[in-house]
């Protein structure tokens, strides 16, 4: 049986602009509530990128600062109501992602399997994507090809059509990703 977790209006996009955002949800999630140095010495995050990631999820409404814990420049983090409602289904994208997580945490990669729930041709995908450049959007799918996770067909009709689908090992990956929102 497979769990659905519905957000409340956060965009694939958004949660995959930062490539530390759905480990840090998942983490914070996972311990109810973490301190910067901890998330990044189990994450192996860099501290500026981890600065960056942290200052988009507050903005975004997802993570806060504890202000009933400790000393104010060692401060802990928590997730709010939204983040909450998002940390499940980044940690369980997560599950599913293990062994994929160098391509899978890139910024466009989620956005694209989620719109891959049936095969789709590269203007159909640069059309849901809106911000997503031409030379972007062809880089992801190679490298979601090369990872074994969307195949390229092209057609014998003339002119030849190239259609993108999921492989079955991203199947479930897709579903998860798009059950996260669109982007």
């Amino acid at each position: 049986m497979m769990t659905v977790f519905i957000l409340h209006s956060v965009p694939v996009s958004i949660l995959t602009h930062h490539r530390w955002a759905l480990p840090v949800l998942a983490e914070i999630e996972r311990t109810s509530g973490s301190r910067f140095v901890t998330l990044s010495r189990r994450l192996g995050v860099g501290g500026d990128s981890l600065r960056r990631t942290l200052a988009a999820l507050q903005e975004k409404g997802l993570v806060e600062r504890n202000t009933g814990y400790g000393h104010p420049l060692r401060p802990e983090y928590v997730l709010t109501v939204r983040g909450r409602a998002v940390a499940p289904g980044c940690a369980a994208l997560l599950e599913s992602a293990r062994g994929h997580e160098d391509v899978l945490l890139k910024k466009w990669s989620l956005p694209v399997l989620a719109r891959l729930e049936r095969p789709r041709r590269f203007s159909e995908l640069r059309a849901q994507l809106v911000d997503v450049t031409p030379r972007a959007l062809a880089l992801t799918l190679r490298e979601l090809e090369a990872a074994g996770l969307v195949r390229r067909e092209v057609t014998n009709d003339y002119p030849p059509a190239v259609r993108y689908r999921a492989e079955a090992a991203a199947e479930e990956l897709v579903r998860l990703a798009a059950a996260l929102g669109t982007a």
